[in-house]
Order: structure tokens, then C-alpha cells, then sequence
């Protein structure tokens, strides 16, 4: 079976002096609502795939070589296997194929022309998917609609899966509608795409969040620490007191002891004295 890029190769003409312009005058977005989630989503795409994926967005795209009249400019495209570098226009004959997947934004002044003539050209270029959102949710029939070449080189319908999501076999990602716009899922790792702004601010909010973590069981520890040598004093303290009550209490005994002997030893004397009197008066 052959591959997009063995159908769609087309040798390059090094000596080609065709003038292709590129730029159409036209504006990058038609609000900044959706120029605000084009360079999201460029940035986000960007972020997930590998520096030999082409992602790009706004560029005049030509695909007949020597036709500069014969161009399309894609909102979202992305192309494998061609490298990241910047490029001014996407030729179809010197990259060897056209992108995988392309996405438009519509608005009220694109959407009949993004679902007739785009689609047709789209699909006769052999594009794998072709994807179409609404910012406003005002003019297409789904905000979020999304199409896969059939074999007869046409665009059918990708159904929504259960949740929702809308599942891109050219990207291996999927886009489902969320509270502000649509997201970026990643079925393998099971996380949502993001910006590598977000990715550093999210790794920067963890990095605090276990810093703060780490500092807050230092201050247990340390708090446990200064409870455990407190106890620590105070049974000492305790045993100091036990002691010399103990030592006290020795001493009262011994000064008890000494008093009974004394005392015994004085009895003794008396009746020792008394005994000798008697003796005298008789």
C-alpha cells in the first residue's frame, strides 16, 4: 500500500523560477478569540510532537508546481517527517507530500467556504484529516467537526466518541470541547496537551507545592524535634527532682536514725545514772 508521501511525491525542479507569493493580504484571525486559540493550539502542538513534525498555521500552501494562483491557507497544519525549521510557504512538490492533518477555524465570513471549496481542495490533495471548529458555536452545524479520507480520496464524518472526544488518526490525538474551548488529548499517556508556558507552570506550581511540602515537614520535624528534647528536659528534670527528694529523703531518715540512737543512748545514761543513785541510798 502506498504511503500519503509516495502518492503525493512529486520530483523538485531546482530551476523553478516561479514567483509564489506569501502572503494573501488576509488577516491570521478573524477575532481575537480565535487568534487567542490558533497560537494556543500551535503552540500546544508544537509542544507535544518531536522536531521532525512540521506544525504550522496561516501559511499559503501550494500544491501544483509553476500555479502560484493555485493556493490554500490552512489555519492549522501539521506534517510529518519534513523538520520544524521555519519555512515561507508550504510547496507541496519540494516537501514530498502534503500535511497529514490540517485544521480551520470558521467564522462567519469563512465557514460556507470552509465546508465546500476547502474540503474539496483538502480532500484532493489527500490531506488524512481535516478538522473544523467554531469559536463562536454560531455558523457551523457542530461547534467541533472533524472528517478522515475514505478510500475514494473524499472526506467522511469522524463520530464523537462516548465522552465526547473527537479522535484524529492522522495526530493520534484527540480534541473535545471544554469550558473555554477545545483540548488536546493524549489517549496514550491519558493527560491533556499543553503549551510549554503551562508545562513550566504547572512544573513551577509542583515545584513549589513539594518545596512547600518539604519545608512544612522540616517545621514538623523540627517542631517534633524541640517537643521530644522538651519532654526529654523535663523528665530530666523530673529525675533531678525524684533524686533529690530521694537524697531528702535519705537525709530525714538519717537524721532520724541518729536522733533514735541518741535518744537510746541518753534513756541508756538515765537509768544508767538512776541505777547507780539507788544504789547509793540503800
Amino acid at each position: 500500500m502506498q504511503t500519503h508521501t509516495e502518492r503525493n511525491a512529486v520530483p523538485y525542479a531546482p530551476h523553478d523560477t516561479t514567483f509564489y507569493p506569501d502572503t494573501d493580504g488576509k488577516p491570521m484571525a478573524a477575532t481575537d478569540l480565535h487568534r487567542d486559540i490558533l497560537i494556543w493550539l500551535l503552540q500546544t502542538l508544537r509542544h507535544h510532537f518531536s522536531n521532525d513534525v512540521y506544525v504550522s498555521g496561516d501559511i499559503l500552501m501550494y500544491d501544483q508546481q509553476g500555479n502560484p494562483r493555485r493556493s490554500i491557507s490552512p489555519d492549522v497544519l501539521v506534517s510529518f517527517g519534513i523538520g520544524q525549521q521555519q519555512r515561507r510557504t508550504y510547496k507541496v512538490w519540494e516537501e514530498g507530500k502534503p500535511p497529514e492533518f490540517v485544521m480551520e477555524f470558521s467564522s462567519e465570513n469563512t465557514y460556507e467556504n470552509d465546508l465546500t471549496r476547502k474540503m474539496v481542495r483538502y480532500a484532493e490533495m489527500e490531506i488524512q484529516n481535516y478538522f473544523l471548529y467554531d469559536a463562536e458555536g454560531r455558523y457551523l452545524p457542530t461547534q467541533l467537526m472533524g472528517f478522515t479520507l475514505a478510500e475514494d480520496s473524499s472526506y467522511t464524518p469522524i463520530a464523537p466518541e462516548p465522552d465526547g472526544k473527537m479522535y484524529s488518526d492522522a495526530l493520534g490525538l484527540s480534541f473535545q470541547l471544554r469550558a473555554t474551548h477545545f483540548g488536546v488529548y493524549d489517549p496514550e499517556t491519558e493527560q491533556w496537551l499543553q503549551t510549554a508556558a503551562e508545562a513550566a507552570e504547572v512544573a513551577r506550581r509542583t515545584a513549589d507545592a513539594r518545596a512547600q511540602q518539604e519545608a512544612d515537614a522540616r517545621r514538623t520535624a523540627d517542631a517534633r524535634a524541640l517537643a521530644a528534647d522538651a519532654r526529654a528536659q523535663q523528665e530530666a528534670n523530673a529525675r533531678r527532682t525524684a533524686d533529690a527528694r530521694a537524697l531528702a529523703a535519705d537525709a530525714r531518715a538519717q537524721q532520724e536514725a541518729n536522733a533514735r540512737r541518741n535518744a537510746e543512748a541518753e534513756v541508756a545514761r538515765l537509768q544508767e545514772e538512776l541505777a547507780r543513785l539507788g544504789e547509793k541510798t540503800k
